[in-house]
């Protein structure tokens, strides 16, 4: 019997709803439960994120070198193009990056309250191992 039952990708913010809807447009999400400080999503094939209220949020400064990359997001995708005007429309922004050599192409975006994304085509890491 598993202990835990679902989890969630948890993204603090300033405005959560406007953060759900960035999400629900780009998953093709619906929202299953929300609260003055708390908003969450499922998304295709059981994805689930949710969005807490943090008045004190402030984004992550990715990518620059001084700071390091806590986590991010990586979502496949199968046109990368279609998908980068899509997160463009729906707020997103492309974040300069370094390029990734290789089969696999990606790129780095940020959501509306500054949080970074991949969109990558195809499974596979693209990154080097580091360390």
């Amino acid at each position: 019997m598993a202990l835990v039952n679902a989890g969630y990708v948890v993204l603090d913010c300033a405005e959560p709803e406007r953060l759900a809807e960035f999400y629900k447009g780009l998953l093709g999400a619906e929202e299953t439960e929300a609260t003055a400080n708390r908003i969450e999503i499922l998304g295709p094939r059981g994805f689930r994120m949710a969005f807490r209220r943090d008045a004190n949020a402030v984004p992550p400064s990715w990518p620059r070198p001084e700071n390091s990359l806590q986590a991010h997001l990586d979502f496949v995708v199968e046109d990368l193009d279609d998908a980068e005007r899509a997160v463009v429309g729906l707020g997103g922004r492309p974040l300069e990056a370094k390029d990734h050599a290789g089969p696999h192409e990606e790129r780095g975006f940020s959501d509306p309250a500054g949080h970074s994304f991949t969109l990558r085509h195809g499974i596979a890491p693209t990154a080097p191992k580091q360390g």
